[in-house]
């Protein structure tokens, strides 16, 4: 039987907790084993309950998310937290980032990410809503005149994210770089790296340049 995710949600709108809730509880193998209405119970709501992932508002009551975070940060909390903000601004985003978050999502998008933002999370990778990932793109590459602007187009082989790197690749940013830059890990970027060198049968990053600008992601 294939284990179940279990998840834990803190946000103070409990109409928003039960709405998740349904939701969340569609899906096979995930399992809600708790809520918190207010930030000073959520870690030790967490160690009781044994979640594999917290779904966190940044605006709670009493103890807000940045708080919760620090506090799973300083205990080291194996509990992996995805971000679920009305607030898209980057500088909250890269705060909470540093401070330990997996994931952010806006809650006008929360019904339909925060399904694929948990399992993506759970498997050790980051996640950002379309927006807000696009938003984080658009502010580290404003300035790079061989940067085509209309990057964020369907591609029939790579994902979003995955145009994302290869365009960053080609326009020669290092792995630590684009890590740093879109508040992802080390990890991440050379698993999408890999991911987009199996997908376009090619084995350097040569072959990334070419299809780069074959495909207008870069001038020339």
């Amino acid at each position: 039987m294939k284990q179940k995710i279990r998840i834990h949600l803190a946000d103070d709108h409990k109409v928003l907790i039960d709405g998740l809730t349904n939701l969340l509880q569609t899906v096979p193998n995930f399992e809600v084993v708790g809520n918190s209405l207010d930030g000073t119970t959520v870690y030790t709501d967490i160690v009781k309950n044994n979640a594999d992932i917290l779904i966190l508002d940044i605006s709670m009551p009493q103890k807000d998310g940045i708080e919760v975070l620090h506090e799973f940060n300083k205990n080291q909390s194996p509990c992996k937290v995805i971000i679920l903000s009305s607030y898209d601004e980057l500088k909250i985003i890269k705060e909470v980032m540093k401070f330990g978050a997996k994931g952010y999502l806006t809650k006008k998008c929360a019904g339909k990410n925060i399904i694929e933002a948990i399992k993506t999370v759970y498997q050790g990778q980051e996640y950002f809503s379309d927006a807000v990932r696009e938003k984080i793109f658009n502010t580290f590459t404003h300035n790079n005149p061989k940067l085509n602007k209309n990057i964020h187009i369907q591609n029939p082989i790579l994902s979003p994210r995955e145009l994302e790197i290869v365009t960053l690749i080609s326009l020669e940013y290092t792995g630590k770089e684009i890590s740093e830059k879109l508040f992802i890990s080390a990890n991440t970027v050379e698993t999408h790296r890999k991911n987009i060198m199996r997908k376009l049968q090619t084995k350097n990053t040569i072959g990334l340049v070419k299809y780069a600008l074959k495909n207008n992601l870069i001038n020339p």
